[in-house]
Protein backbone atom coordinates (compact mmCIF):
# COMPACT_ATOMS: atom_id res chain seq x y z
CA UNK A 1 0.00 0.00 0.00
CA UNK A 2 1.06 2.89 -0.68
CA UNK A 3 2.56 5.52 1.99
CA UNK A 4 0.51 9.22 2.10
CA UNK A 5 2.66 11.98 2.34
CA UNK A 6 2.02 14.62 5.04
CA UNK A 7 -0.03 16.57 2.97
CA UNK A 8 -2.07 14.45 1.55
CA UNK A 9 -2.69 13.09 5.13
CA UNK A 10 -3.61 16.86 6.46
CA UNK A 11 -6.33 17.31 3.73
CA UNK A 12 -7.91 14.17 4.53
CA UNK A 13 -7.71 14.86 8.22
CA UNK A 14 -9.15 18.14 7.52
CA UNK A 15 -11.92 16.88 5.40
CA UNK A 16 -12.82 14.89 7.91
CA UNK A 17 -12.37 16.96 10.98
CA UNK A 18 -15.61 17.54 12.49
CA UNK A 19 -13.98 20.84 14.61
CA UNK A 20 -12.68 21.87 11.61
CA UNK A 21 -15.84 21.56 9.93
CA UNK A 22 -17.97 23.42 13.13
CA UNK A 23 -15.54 25.91 12.98
CA UNK A 24 -15.39 26.67 9.17
CA UNK A 25 -19.21 26.96 9.88
CA UNK A 26 -18.77 29.26 12.83
CA UNK A 27 -16.84 31.57 10.29
CA UNK A 28 -19.63 30.99 7.87
CA UNK A 29 -21.70 32.36 10.22
CA UNK A 30 -19.83 35.86 11.27
CA UNK A 31 -19.59 36.45 7.16
CA UNK A 32 -23.04 36.72 7.09
CA UNK A 33 -23.85 38.85 10.45
CA UNK A 34 -22.59 41.63 7.24
CA UNK A 35 -25.70 41.31 5.24
CA UNK A 36 -27.90 41.29 8.24
CA UNK A 37 -26.21 44.16 9.51
CA UNK A 38 -27.04 45.94 6.32
CA UNK A 39 -30.71 44.57 6.20
CA UNK A 40 -30.88 46.65 9.72
CA UNK A 41 -29.54 49.75 7.66
CA UNK A 42 -31.44 49.18 4.97
CA UNK A 43 -34.85 48.77 7.43
CA UNK A 44 -34.11 52.02 8.78
CA UNK A 45 -33.00 54.08 5.49
CA UNK A 46 -36.49 52.80 4.41
CA UNK A 47 -37.96 53.36 7.57
CA UNK A 48 -36.46 57.50 6.69
CA UNK A 49 -37.96 57.86 3.58
CA UNK A 50 -41.32 57.00 4.78
CA UNK A 51 -40.95 59.70 8.02
CA UNK A 52 -40.06 62.54 5.49
CA UNK A 53 -42.77 61.70 3.02
CA UNK A 54 -45.07 61.77 6.01
CA UNK A 55 -43.19 65.39 7.18
CA UNK A 56 -43.80 66.95 3.78
CA UNK A 57 -47.33 66.14 3.60
CA UNK A 58 -48.01 67.23 7.35
CA UNK A 59 -46.00 70.58 6.87
CA UNK A 60 -48.38 71.29 4.32
CA UNK A 61 -51.77 70.35 5.89
CA UNK A 62 -50.72 70.70 9.76
CA UNK A 63 -48.17 69.22 12.13
CA UNK A 64 -48.78 67.19 15.36
CA UNK A 65 -50.45 69.47 17.82
CA UNK A 66 -50.63 69.74 21.27
CA UNK A 67 -53.44 72.37 22.47
CA UNK A 68 -52.59 74.80 25.43
CA UNK A 69 -54.43 77.66 27.19
CA UNK A 70 -55.95 79.75 27.46
CA UNK A 71 -53.74 81.71 29.47
CA UNK A 72 -54.46 84.88 30.87
CA UNK A 73 -51.59 87.52 31.30
CA UNK A 74 -51.25 90.96 33.00
CA UNK A 75 -48.33 93.17 32.27
CA UNK A 76 -46.59 94.52 35.30
CA UNK A 77 -43.43 97.02 36.17
CA UNK A 78 -40.53 96.56 38.08
CA UNK A 79 -38.01 98.34 38.43
CA UNK A 80 -34.19 96.67 37.82
CA UNK A 81 -30.86 98.11 37.88
CA UNK A 82 -28.68 97.78 35.27
CA UNK A 83 -24.93 96.50 34.88
CA UNK A 84 -24.00 100.14 35.74
CA UNK A 85 -25.91 100.40 38.96
CA UNK A 86 -28.36 102.43 37.33
CA UNK A 87 -32.07 101.93 37.83
CA UNK A 88 -34.59 101.12 34.61
CA UNK A 89 -38.58 100.20 34.55
CA UNK A 90 -39.12 96.49 32.76
CA UNK A 91 -42.07 95.74 31.31
CA UNK A 92 -42.99 91.24 32.55
CA UNK A 93 -45.88 89.45 32.23
CA UNK A 94 -47.45 87.33 34.97
CA UNK A 95 -49.92 84.18 33.47
CA UNK A 96 -52.99 83.03 35.39
CA UNK A 97 -54.70 79.59 34.17
CA UNK A 98 -58.29 79.21 34.01
CA UNK A 99 -60.25 77.64 37.29
CA UNK A 100 -62.57 75.49 34.83
CA UNK A 101 -61.64 73.99 31.56
CA UNK A 102 -63.99 71.86 29.57
CA UNK A 103 -63.07 70.89 26.04
CA UNK A 104 -65.32 68.77 24.06
CA UNK A 105 -64.30 67.45 20.74
CA UNK A 106 -64.69 65.41 17.41
CA UNK A 107 -61.77 63.84 15.42
CA UNK A 108 -62.44 63.29 11.78
CA UNK A 109 -59.44 61.07 10.33
CA UNK A 110 -58.03 60.84 6.55
CA UNK A 111 -55.63 59.18 4.73
CA UNK A 112 -53.20 60.99 2.20
CA UNK A 113 -50.57 59.06 0.27
CA UNK A 114 -47.54 60.09 -1.15
CA UNK A 115 -46.03 57.60 -3.43
CA UNK A 116 -46.47 54.36 -1.56
CA UNK A 117 -46.30 55.40 1.95
CA UNK A 118 -49.72 56.41 3.95
CA UNK A 119 -50.01 59.66 5.86
CA UNK A 120 -52.05 60.25 8.60
CA UNK A 121 -54.46 63.34 8.70
CA UNK A 122 -57.39 65.08 10.75
CA UNK A 123 -59.24 67.66 11.32
CA UNK A 124 -60.49 68.39 14.87
CA UNK A 125 -63.52 70.60 15.97
CA UNK A 126 -62.88 71.35 18.99
CA UNK A 127 -65.70 73.48 21.86
CA UNK A 128 -63.50 75.37 24.39
CA UNK A 129 -65.68 76.65 27.68
CA UNK A 130 -64.64 77.93 30.92
CA UNK A 131 -64.08 80.28 33.59
CA UNK A 132 -61.16 82.60 34.75
CA UNK A 133 -61.64 83.73 38.27
CA UNK A 134 -60.27 86.91 40.29
CA UNK A 135 -56.46 86.95 39.54
CA UNK A 136 -54.41 86.04 42.83
CA UNK A 137 -52.43 89.02 42.76
CA UNK A 138 -51.44 88.06 46.56
CA UNK A 139 -49.60 85.08 45.74
CA UNK A 140 -46.99 86.35 43.36
CA UNK A 141 -46.02 89.43 45.91
CA UNK A 142 -45.90 91.96 43.43
CA UNK A 143 -47.92 95.08 44.45
CA UNK A 144 -51.46 95.57 42.75
CA UNK A 145 -50.40 99.27 41.70
CA UNK A 146 -47.79 97.53 39.42
CA UNK A 147 -50.24 95.55 37.63
CA UNK A 148 -51.28 97.31 33.80
CA UNK A 149 -54.83 95.22 33.88
CA UNK A 150 -55.70 97.72 30.89
CA UNK A 151 -53.43 95.71 28.65
CA UNK A 152 -53.81 92.08 29.74
CA UNK A 153 -53.84 89.61 26.70
CA UNK A 154 -55.29 85.97 26.64
CA UNK A 155 -53.65 83.62 24.30
CA UNK A 156 -53.81 79.97 22.98
CA UNK A 157 -50.52 78.09 22.26
CA UNK A 158 -51.06 75.76 19.09
CA UNK A 159 -47.37 74.71 17.49
CA UNK A 160 -48.36 74.58 13.99
CA UNK A 161 -50.71 77.64 12.79
CA UNK A 162 -50.83 76.39 9.61
CA UNK A 163 -53.71 73.79 10.83
CA UNK A 164 -56.07 76.61 11.71
CA UNK A 165 -58.85 76.85 9.35
CA UNK A 166 -61.31 79.20 10.90
CA UNK A 167 -61.46 82.39 12.99
CA UNK A 168 -61.46 81.92 16.50
CA UNK A 169 -63.68 84.13 18.40
CA UNK A 170 -63.72 84.12 22.27
CA UNK A 171 -66.91 84.60 23.44
CA UNK A 172 -67.41 86.18 26.83
CA UNK A 173 -71.13 87.42 28.72
CA UNK A 174 -71.02 90.60 27.30
CA UNK A 175 -68.05 90.76 24.50
CA UNK A 176 -66.64 89.13 21.84
CA UNK A 177 -63.04 88.95 21.24
CA UNK A 178 -60.86 87.77 17.55
CA UNK A 179 -57.72 85.79 18.05
CA UNK A 180 -54.74 87.26 15.99
CA UNK A 181 -51.67 85.31 15.58
CA UNK A 182 -48.99 86.29 17.68
CA UNK A 183 -48.16 86.28 21.14
CA UNK A 184 -47.82 89.44 23.70
CA UNK A 185 -45.82 87.33 25.48
CA UNK A 186 -43.49 84.31 24.76
CA UNK A 187 -42.72 83.04 28.40
CA UNK A 188 -45.74 80.11 27.71
CA UNK A 189 -45.99 79.22 23.91
CA UNK A 190 -43.61 79.92 21.10
CA UNK A 191 -46.33 79.66 18.80
CA UNK A 192 -49.77 80.67 18.80
CA UNK A 193 -53.06 83.49 18.81
CA UNK A 194 -54.32 85.84 21.38
CA UNK A 195 -56.00 89.29 21.24
CA UNK A 196 -55.80 91.97 24.48
CA UNK A 197 -58.57 93.07 26.82
CA UNK A 198 -59.28 95.33 29.61
CA UNK A 199 -59.45 93.82 32.94
CA UNK A 200 -59.98 97.50 35.00
CA UNK A 201 -63.74 96.41 35.45
CA UNK A 202 -64.31 93.13 35.77
CA UNK A 203 -61.54 90.62 36.29
CA UNK A 204 -63.51 87.24 36.06
CA UNK A 205 -65.41 85.86 33.39
CA UNK A 206 -66.85 82.88 32.13
CA UNK A 207 -65.63 81.90 28.24
CA UNK A 208 -66.12 79.31 25.51
CA UNK A 209 -65.16 79.23 21.84
CA UNK A 210 -64.61 77.18 18.85
CA UNK A 211 -61.33 76.33 17.17
CA UNK A 212 -61.35 74.40 13.55
CA UNK A 213 -58.09 73.20 13.71
CA UNK A 214 -56.09 70.27 11.15
CA UNK A 215 -52.80 68.20 12.80
CA UNK A 216 -51.26 64.98 11.86
CA UNK A 217 -50.41 61.80 13.67
CA UNK A 218 -51.60 62.89 17.03
CA UNK A 219 -54.00 65.44 19.18
CA UNK A 220 -52.67 66.87 22.64
CA UNK A 221 -53.57 68.90 25.44
CA UNK A 222 -52.24 70.92 28.41
CA UNK A 223 -54.16 70.56 32.00
CA UNK A 224 -54.35 74.03 31.87
CA UNK A 225 -57.47 74.07 34.18
CA UNK A 226 -57.69 74.01 37.60
CA UNK A 227 -60.28 71.01 36.40
CA UNK A 228 -59.56 70.06 33.24
CA UNK A 229 -61.78 67.93 31.28
CA UNK A 230 -61.73 66.73 27.70
CA UNK A 231 -63.74 64.49 25.55
CA UNK A 232 -62.79 62.97 21.80
CA UNK A 233 -64.71 61.26 19.43
CA UNK A 234 -63.57 59.75 16.54
CA UNK A 235 -64.04 57.25 13.87
CA UNK A 236 -60.42 56.17 13.96
CA UNK A 237 -60.75 52.41 15.06
CA UNK A 238 -56.39 52.06 16.43
CA UNK A 239 -55.73 55.19 18.31
CA UNK A 240 -53.15 54.90 21.13
CA UNK A 241 -53.62 56.81 24.01
CA UNK A 242 -50.78 58.55 25.09
CA UNK A 243 -49.22 61.14 27.39
CA UNK A 244 -49.03 61.44 31.41
CA UNK A 245 -52.71 60.76 31.54
CA UNK A 246 -54.78 57.86 30.42
CA UNK A 247 -58.26 58.32 29.78
CA UNK A 248 -60.59 58.28 32.80
CA UNK A 249 -63.41 56.42 30.72
CA UNK A 250 -62.45 55.13 27.03
CA UNK A 251 -64.52 52.77 24.20
CA UNK A 252 -62.32 51.50 21.62
CA UNK A 253 -64.45 49.44 18.67
CA UNK A 254 -64.81 49.02 14.56
CA UNK A 255 -66.73 52.44 14.24
CA UNK A 256 -63.81 54.26 16.25
CA UNK A 257 -63.26 55.67 19.41
CA UNK A 258 -64.87 57.72 22.56
CA UNK A 259 -62.22 58.72 25.47
CA UNK A 260 -62.79 61.52 28.29
CA UNK A 261 -59.92 62.98 30.74
CA UNK A 262 -60.27 64.33 33.96
CA UNK A 263 -57.20 66.27 35.29
CA UNK A 264 -56.80 68.15 38.63
CA UNK A 265 -54.75 70.84 39.44
CA UNK A 266 -53.19 68.35 41.86
CA UNK A 267 -52.42 65.61 39.43
CA UNK A 268 -49.61 68.61 37.78
CA UNK A 269 -46.53 69.84 38.70
CA UNK A 270 -47.53 74.00 38.26
CA UNK A 271 -49.88 76.51 39.97
CA UNK A 272 -52.82 78.44 38.28
CA UNK A 273 -50.27 81.28 38.60
CA UNK A 274 -47.24 82.60 37.93
CA UNK A 275 -44.32 84.88 36.97
CA UNK A 276 -42.46 84.90 33.39
CA UNK A 277 -41.50 81.42 32.20
CA UNK A 278 -43.07 80.07 35.25
CA UNK A 279 -44.34 77.00 33.62
CA UNK A 280 -41.85 75.65 31.03
CA UNK A 281 -39.42 73.62 30.51
CA UNK A 282 -36.59 73.63 32.90
CA UNK A 283 -37.46 76.45 35.08
CA UNK A 284 -34.72 76.71 37.11
CA UNK A 285 -36.44 79.35 39.48
CA UNK A 286 -39.64 77.84 39.76
CA UNK A 287 -38.81 74.38 39.65
CA UNK A 288 -42.04 73.77 38.07
CA UNK A 289 -42.26 71.75 34.21
CA UNK A 290 -44.56 71.37 31.64
CA UNK A 291 -43.35 70.45 28.43
CA UNK A 292 -44.40 67.33 26.17
CA UNK A 293 -44.30 65.35 29.48
CA UNK A 294 -47.61 66.61 31.00
CA UNK A 295 -49.56 66.64 27.83
CA UNK A 296 -52.11 63.99 27.40
CA UNK A 297 -53.98 63.32 23.95
CA UNK A 298 -54.54 60.67 21.58
CA UNK A 299 -52.27 59.46 18.46
CA UNK A 300 -53.51 57.74 15.39
CA UNK A 301 -51.98 55.03 14.33
CA UNK A 302 -51.83 52.81 11.80
CA UNK A 303 -52.94 49.32 12.00
CA UNK A 304 -49.80 47.62 10.63
CA UNK A 305 -46.79 49.32 11.19
CA UNK A 306 -44.54 46.45 8.42
CA UNK A 307 -41.20 48.49 9.05
CA UNK A 308 -41.34 47.45 12.81
CA UNK A 309 -42.54 44.36 12.44
CA UNK A 310 -39.59 43.60 9.65
CA UNK A 311 -37.11 44.88 12.34
CA UNK A 312 -38.58 42.39 14.55
CA UNK A 313 -38.20 39.16 12.32
CA UNK A 314 -34.46 40.49 11.26
CA UNK A 315 -33.48 40.09 14.79
CA UNK A 316 -33.89 36.32 14.72
CA UNK A 317 -32.15 35.94 11.27
CA UNK A 318 -28.97 34.41 12.48
CA UNK A 319 -30.63 32.02 14.65
CA UNK A 320 -32.67 31.25 11.45
CA UNK A 321 -28.95 30.92 9.88
CA UNK A 322 -28.04 28.74 12.80
CA UNK A 323 -30.55 26.14 12.84
CA UNK A 324 -30.38 25.85 8.92
CA UNK A 325 -26.62 25.41 9.09
CA UNK A 326 -27.42 22.84 12.04
CA UNK A 327 -29.49 21.06 9.86
CA UNK A 328 -27.15 21.23 7.13
CA UNK A 329 -24.50 19.40 9.52
CA UNK A 330 -26.36 16.92 11.07
CA UNK A 331 -27.00 15.68 7.23
CA UNK A 332 -23.59 15.47 6.60
CA UNK A 333 -22.63 13.46 10.02
CA UNK A 334 -25.80 11.18 9.58
CA UNK A 335 -26.17 10.83 5.91
CA UNK A 336 -22.08 10.85 5.00
CA UNK A 337 -23.11 13.89 2.55
CA UNK A 338 -20.55 16.43 2.12
CA UNK A 339 -21.62 19.75 1.90
CA UNK A 340 -19.11 22.44 0.99
CA UNK A 341 -18.67 25.55 2.90
CA UNK A 342 -19.07 27.64 -0.01
CA UNK A 343 -22.88 25.68 -0.33
CA UNK A 344 -23.29 26.54 3.31
CA UNK A 345 -22.38 30.47 2.48
CA UNK A 346 -25.26 30.65 -0.27
CA UNK A 347 -27.90 28.95 1.92
CA UNK A 348 -27.25 31.75 4.08
CA UNK A 349 -27.33 34.16 1.45
CA UNK A 350 -31.38 32.76 0.64
CA UNK A 351 -31.98 33.02 4.14
CA UNK A 352 -31.05 36.98 4.22
CA UNK A 353 -32.74 37.39 1.09
CA UNK A 354 -36.22 36.14 2.54
CA UNK A 355 -35.63 39.68 4.58
CA UNK A 356 -35.16 42.07 2.03
CA UNK A 357 -38.38 40.31 -0.23
CA UNK A 358 -40.18 40.73 3.25
CA UNK A 359 -39.06 44.35 3.36
CA UNK A 360 -39.78 45.04 -0.03
CA UNK A 361 -43.17 43.17 -0.45
CA UNK A 362 -44.79 44.41 2.94
CA UNK A 363 -44.78 48.22 1.62
CA UNK A 364 -47.31 47.12 -0.66
CA UNK A 365 -48.75 43.94 0.98
CA UNK A 366 -50.04 43.30 4.15
CA UNK A 367 -47.17 42.08 6.55
CA UNK A 368 -48.90 38.39 6.65
CA UNK A 369 -49.12 38.26 2.98
CA UNK A 370 -45.46 38.90 2.61
CA UNK A 371 -44.54 36.82 4.93
CA UNK A 372 -45.85 34.25 3.18
CA UNK A 373 -44.87 34.76 -0.59
CA UNK A 374 -41.29 35.68 1.10
CA UNK A 375 -41.45 31.89 2.86
CA UNK A 376 -42.67 30.59 -0.35
CA UNK A 377 -39.89 32.03 -2.69
CA UNK A 378 -37.15 31.42 -0.45
CA UNK A 379 -38.62 27.92 0.66
CA UNK A 380 -38.38 26.95 -2.95
CA UNK A 381 -35.34 28.35 -3.88
CA UNK A 382 -33.41 26.02 -1.35
CA UNK A 383 -35.60 23.08 -1.72
CA UNK A 384 -34.52 23.10 -5.24
CA UNK A 385 -30.91 23.97 -4.32
CA UNK A 386 -30.66 20.89 -1.94
CA UNK A 387 -32.29 18.56 -4.04
CA UNK A 388 -29.22 18.57 -5.77
CA UNK A 389 -27.27 18.53 -2.83
CA UNK A 390 -28.90 15.88 -1.01
CA UNK A 391 -29.68 13.61 -4.25
CA UNK A 392 -32.30 11.95 -2.32
CA UNK A 393 -35.71 13.05 -2.52
CA UNK A 394 -37.43 11.75 0.50
CA UNK A 395 -34.20 13.66 2.33
CA UNK A 396 -35.26 16.69 0.83
CA UNK A 397 -38.66 16.74 2.11
CA UNK A 398 -37.97 16.10 5.42
CA UNK A 399 -35.22 19.44 5.06
CA UNK A 400 -38.04 21.50 3.48
CA UNK A 401 -40.64 20.72 6.05
CA UNK A 402 -37.88 21.26 9.10
CA UNK A 403 -37.39 24.78 7.03
CA UNK A 404 -41.10 25.88 6.90
CA UNK A 405 -41.99 24.77 10.63
CA UNK A 406 -39.01 27.12 11.15
CA UNK A 407 -40.64 30.06 9.93
CA UNK A 408 -43.82 29.45 11.02
CA UNK A 409 -42.01 29.13 14.50
CA UNK A 410 -40.52 32.81 13.82
CA UNK A 411 -43.87 34.08 12.54
CA UNK A 412 -45.26 32.84 15.95
CA UNK A 413 -42.74 34.36 17.96
CA UNK A 414 -43.05 38.16 15.93
CA UNK A 415 -46.86 37.43 16.38
CA UNK A 416 -46.99 36.93 20.28
CA UNK A 417 -45.08 39.58 21.19
CA UNK A 418 -45.85 39.53 25.51
CA UNK A 419 -45.04 35.52 25.10
CA UNK A 420 -42.23 35.43 23.13
CA UNK A 421 -39.25 34.67 25.23
CA UNK A 422 -41.66 32.02 26.39
CA UNK A 423 -42.14 30.27 22.99
CA UNK A 424 -38.78 30.89 22.08
CA UNK A 425 -37.19 29.37 25.16
CA UNK A 426 -39.92 26.11 24.69
CA UNK A 427 -39.16 26.02 20.86
CA UNK A 428 -34.85 26.11 22.08
CA UNK A 429 -35.40 23.23 24.24
CA UNK A 430 -37.51 21.13 22.04
CA UNK A 431 -34.90 21.98 19.25
CA UNK A 432 -32.26 20.88 21.14
CA UNK A 433 -33.36 17.63 22.87
CA UNK A 434 -34.01 16.45 19.09
CA UNK A 435 -30.87 16.88 18.23
CA UNK A 436 -29.40 15.38 21.52
CA UNK A 437 -31.88 12.30 20.78
CA UNK A 438 -30.54 12.44 17.27
CA UNK A 439 -27.00 12.28 17.78
CA UNK A 440 -27.19 9.70 20.75
CA UNK A 441 -25.19 6.72 19.32
CA UNK A 442 -22.78 9.03 17.09
CA UNK A 443 -19.37 8.34 17.51
CA UNK A 444 -17.98 11.82 17.08
CA UNK A 445 -13.94 10.29 17.43
CA UNK A 446 -14.99 8.01 14.75
CA UNK A 447 -16.42 10.21 12.33
CA UNK A 448 -13.27 12.36 12.69
CA UNK A 449 -10.76 9.21 11.98
CA UNK A 450 -13.19 7.97 8.80
CA UNK A 451 -14.80 5.37 11.04
CA UNK A 452 -19.03 6.69 11.87
CA UNK A 453 -20.27 3.54 14.34
CA UNK A 454 -23.63 5.52 14.76
CA UNK A 455 -26.40 2.61 14.77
Amino acid sequence: MEKLSFFERLNNWARRSVTLKLISIGILILILLIPTSMLESLIYERQSIRDAAIQEVSSKWGQQQTFGGPVLSIPYTVIVKDEKGQSETQIRHAHFLPDQLDITGTVTPEKRYRGIYVVVLYNTQLHVKGKFSNPNIEALNIPESSFMFNDASVSLGIPDMKGINDAIIFKTKDTAYSFSPGLSSHDIFSSGAGFELNLSKSRQFDFEFDINLNGSTSLNFLPFGKETNVSLASTWDSPSFEGSFLPDKRDVNEKGFTASWKVLQLNRNYPQQGLGSFITPNNEEYGYAVGSDASFGVRLLLPIDEYQKTTRSVKYCVMFIILTFLTFFFVEVLNKQRIHPIQYLLVGFAVCLFYVLLLSISEHLKFDSAYLIGCICILALITLYAKNIFKNNKLTTVFSLLLALLYGFFYSLMQLEDYSLLLGSIGLFIILGVVMYLTRKVDWYGISSGENKSE
